[in-house]
């Protein structure tokens, strides 16, 4: 397979006036500069845009934007959704798994309960845990998948296999991958954009959402809302000599110079990128700023979000209100971008591994940690669904909630949950989702799949979702180093028991 066709244009005669050139010449002065930024923001839409299968798609599309909610560190399925009584009833028996294990530290320890209390939700029933209650007014909107299993139990590996669909580097991330089909909606905001935990990134960083192979204008651009400066270099210290009109006149110089440099060399698509994210930014310093204000949305919007009472301050330990604070303004930050045009947007809660715990990395305390990560994460989730329900937007937007791998039935010290490869929980709603169901289930134990010849891998997840936008997987490849790659590798199928 090869990847889909893009149309070049046409090649112009050396010695011809670009049309900048010739706008300048005939139109002069600002008013030139003004009609060639209106026709490259033309062009822009038409052209740079627009996405490899724009108006080709494979199929019927569904949904036309994603959300990605990555919980990193590996939130525990048995303590969040994934409801085991056998657990409950065998808590502090010496653990038994009926097969030799290799865990990843010392955590075999007997089998140990959840320390969150669990009940039913929605016309659905589903069982959630107390942190997680926020979500069970969107039960019936939700398709968890309790049958996910990894390649391994390394926090770096693992987040890559979850990110790009591959355990190593140099792969491109799925919001990559699906900007790269279907571009842009908005040509002042970027196609993909990501919000990272507030305390810094997790494993492997930008490797996450990097585009390796693939245009390097579909990488993923970092926005960290609530700060002065949410988007790096968006504003210059107040302090500084620089001005917004010395700024703009900078830009303009650096733009007709990387256009005359490329000239003779066109189809270098590194130029290119590099020339469209200096006039992206030009024009994220008048669009971003207003799409990152949440200061004028409505009570009630804030209060959804479970942002209605501000808050100055934060206790130094792990704690609900600071999480509730910092994740609800990403998910309404990023329903403000959805609205907008941007076509990915990846949330992250948890950082790199640290002490104390700042990610759900919980080997030492399943409630101290995951208590309030999850109900800060619950909390803003579940109003980004009423949000964008209430919008008419989640009909057509999928969300997809994933984490690195699970965490083992039996207790690592005496509060703590090592590592679980071999069974875990995503979940997935809107554009197209069947909600109300469960997928897969694991074993009595939360520690396999129930039906271990039947395991769901991020391979059929991310074959779902592209599903989904109209896209089949094993169509959408690049030709790299001789290899049609693609987001699903050699695997994946679509999951059509929650597609509605």
């Amino acid at each position: 397979m090869t990847s889909p066709a893009t149309t070049s244009s046409p090649a112009t005669h050396p010695d011809a006036p670009s049309r900048r050139e010739f706008l300048w010449r005939s139109g002069g002065g600002l008013g030139g500069i003004a009609l060639a930024h209106l026709l490259d923001s033309q062009s822009s839409a038409s052209g740079s845009q627009r996405g490899v299968l724009s108006g080709a798609l494979h199929h019927r599309p569904r949904a036309k934007r994603v959300i990605q909610l990555f919980m990193a560190g590996a939130a525990s399925h048995i303590d969040l959704f994934d409801h085991k009584p056998a657990l409950e009833k065998h808590h502090g028996q010496k653990s038994d798994f009926g097969e030799p294990v290799e865990a990843f530290q010392n955590g075999l320890g007997p089998w140990m309960r959840s320390p969150f209390s669990f009940r039913p939700y929605g016309e659905c029933g589903k069982m959630l845990s107390h942190p997680v209650r926020a979500l069970g007014r969107c039960a019936d909107d939700i398709a968890f998948i309790h049958s996910m299993v990894g390649k391994t139990g390394v926090h770096s590996q693992a987040t890559l296999l979850q990110a790009t669909g591959f355990q190593r580097p140099g792969f491109p991330g799925a919001g990559a991958w699906v900007s790269y089909a279907l571009g842009a909606e908005s040509e002042n905001l970027p196609s993909f954009v990501v919000l990272p935990d507030h305390r810094g990134f997790a494993s492997n960083g930008p490797k996450n959402w990097d585009t390796a192979f693939l245009p390097a204008r579909y990488q993923g651009t970092i926005i960290r809302p609530g700060l002065r400066n949410p988007i790096a270099d968006l504003k210059a210290d107040p302090d500084s000599f620089v001005t917004p009109e010395g700024d703009r006149e900078g830009l303009e110089l650096l733009k007709t110079l990387n256009r005359k440099h490329q000239q003779p060399g066109d189809g270098d698509s590194r130029l290119e990128a590099r020339i469209r994210s200096y006039e992206l930014a030009a024009q994220l310093q008048l669009s971003a700023p207003e799409a990152l204000d949440i200061s004028g949305e409505p009570k009630h919007v804030l209060k959804l979000y479970g942002l209605d009472a501000p808050r100055s301050g934060f206790p130094a330990q792990i704690n609900v209100p600071e999480e509730i604070t910092y994740f609800g303004r990403k998910c309404l930050v990023a329903r403000r971008l959805l609205e907008r045009g941007v076509r990915f947007v990846q949330i992250w809660s948890g950082c790199d591994n640290g002490f104390p715990r700042r990610n759900w990395d919980s080997h030492e305390d399943i409630a101290r940690d995951h208590g309030p990560l999850a109900e800060g994460m619950a909390v803003g989730t579940a109003g980004l669904i009423a949000d964008l329900k209430q919008r008419g937007l989640l009909e057509d937007t999928v969300i997809l909630w994933t984490t690195e791998f699970g965490r083992m039935p039996s207790t690592q010290g005496t509060r703590g949950r090592d590592h679980n490869p071999y069974v875990f929980t995503n979940w997935l709603a809107g554009g197209g989702i069947k909600g109300g169901t469960s997928y897969g289930p694991s074993d009595q134990w939360g520690y396999k799949p129930a039906e271990r010849d039947k395991p769901t891998h991020v391979y059929d997840v991310h074959a779902t979702i592209l599903h989904l936008l109209g896209i089949d997987h094993e169509l959408l490849t690049v030709r790299h180093n001789g290899i049609d790659r693609r987001l699903t590798d050699v695997h994946g199928h679509v999951i059509h028991d929650i597609i509605a």
